[in-house]
C-alpha cells in the first residue's frame, strides 16, 4: 500500500476542537506552565526516563528492528523526527510519551499491548503517541503522566499540586486524545486499523482479538450515542468518564469513522505530492507521484 506523505503537516490542520478548546481553557490557569516545567517536569520525566532505560528495551534498527521500521515510516508520513521508543514488559496494555525540557522526547509501548496487535495496529499506537509530540501537548501530558504514573515518587508537594489539577487535566487530555487518534489515522490512512486497535483495547487480548468483528463493534459504538436521548442515561456516562484518561474506545472508533469521511481528512490525503513505497526504501523510501 502507497501512503501520502504529510509534508509540512501542520498540528492545526488536523486538531480536534474539543482538544483545542480544553487547551485554552488550561492555559488560562494562571503560572500552570512555570509550575509543570520548573517543579514537576524534570523530576518526573527523569524518574520515568530512568526507569524505562533500566528496565525497558530501548527500539533501533539493530534492536527489534521491525518496530523501528514502523516508528521511522509513522514519523516520515506526519513529518516529524523521530523520538526513542522503549518496550517494556507488562501485563496491562498501554502506552505512554514523555517530552519535556528540550530533552528528547520518548515513548514507551509495554508488550501486552505488542502482543495483542497486527503491525498496522502496532503504527497506528506509535502514531497516536507522535500525535502528542507533533501537537507540543509535552507540558500537560508530562503533568499527566505524573499524575497517572509517578505521583507517589514525587515530592509531598509535587503530588498535591498534580491533584490538584487532576480534574482540569485529565479533562484535556481525554480531549487531547481525539486529536492523537487523528494522528494516528493520518500515519496508518486506513480507518479500520485504527478502528480495530480500539476494539482491541476495549475487548481484546492475544486469543480473541482474532475472532473480534468491527461492524459489530461500531453498531455497539451508534448505540452508546444513542444513549444520549435519555437524560439519565447522558448523566451516567458523564460520571463514568470524568475520572478517566481516554475517552471510551465505543466513541473514539465513532469519532474516527466519522472523521476519515471528512473533507478535512481527504484534503489532508490529496493535498500532498509524494508517497511511500517499500518497494523504494533502499532510495529513501519515498517517490514523487
Amino acid at each position: 500500500m502507497l501512503k501520502t506523505q504529510l509534508i509540512g503537516l501542520k498540528a492545526e490542520q488536523f486538531r480536534h476542537p474539543f482538544d483545542l478548546e480544553a487547551t485554552n481553557t488550561l492555559k488560562q490557569i494562571p503560572g500552570l506552565d512555570t509550575v509543570v516545567r520548573t517543579l514537576l517536569g524534570g523530576l518526573g520525566e527523569r524518574l520515568m526516563f530512568v526507569d524505562n532505560i533500566a528496565s525497558s528495551v530501548r527500539v533501533s534498527d539493530r534492536q527489534l528492528p521491525h518496530l523501528h521500521d514502523l516508528l521511522v515510516e509513522a514519523c516520515a508520513i506526519l513529518d516529524l523526527e523521530p523520538p526513542q521508543l522503549y518496550i517494556k514488559q507488562h501485563p496491562v496494555p498501554n502506552a505512554y510519551t514523555f517530552a519535556m525540557r528540550g530533552e528528547k522526547p520518548f515513548i514507551v509501548m509495554h508488550t501486552s499491548l505488542v502482543d495483542m496487535l497486527e503491525p498496522p495496529e502496532i503504527q497506528a499506537v506509535i502514531a497516536h503517541e507522535l500525535g502528542h509530540l507533533k501537537c507540543e501537548h509535552g507540558v500537560y501530558l508530562t503533568l499527566a503522566n505524573i499524575i497517572m504514573l509517578a505521583a507517589g515518587q514525587i515530592p509531598t508537594w509535587g503530588a498535591a499540586i498534580a491533584q490538584g489539577l487532576q480534574a482540569e487535566i485529565l479533562n484535556w487530555l481525554r480531549c487531547a486524545e481525539f486529536t492523537c487518534d487523528r494522528a494516528a489515522l493520518l500515519a496508518v490512512q486506513e480507518p479500520k486499523v485504527v478502528m480495530s486497535l480500539l476494539m482491541k483495547l476495549s475487548g481484546g487480548s492475544v486469543k480473541l482479538a482474532p475472532m473480534l468483528n468491527l461492524d459489530a463493534f461500531l453498531e455497539q459504538a451508534r448505540d452508546y450515542e444513542d444513549l444520549d436521548r435519555d437524560r439519565l442515561a447522558q448523566m451516567l456516562k458523564v460520571a463514568q468518564t470524568e475520572q478517566l484518561t481516554h475517552p471510551v474506545p465505543v466513541l473514539r472508533a465513532k469519532e474516527i469513522d466519522r472523521w476519515a469521511s471528512s473533507q478535512n481528512y481527504r484534503g489532508l490525503l490529496n493535498g500532498k505530492l509524494a508517497c511511500y513505497d517499500k518497494k523504494s526504501e533502499r532510495q529513501g523510501g519515498w517517490r514523487n507521484w
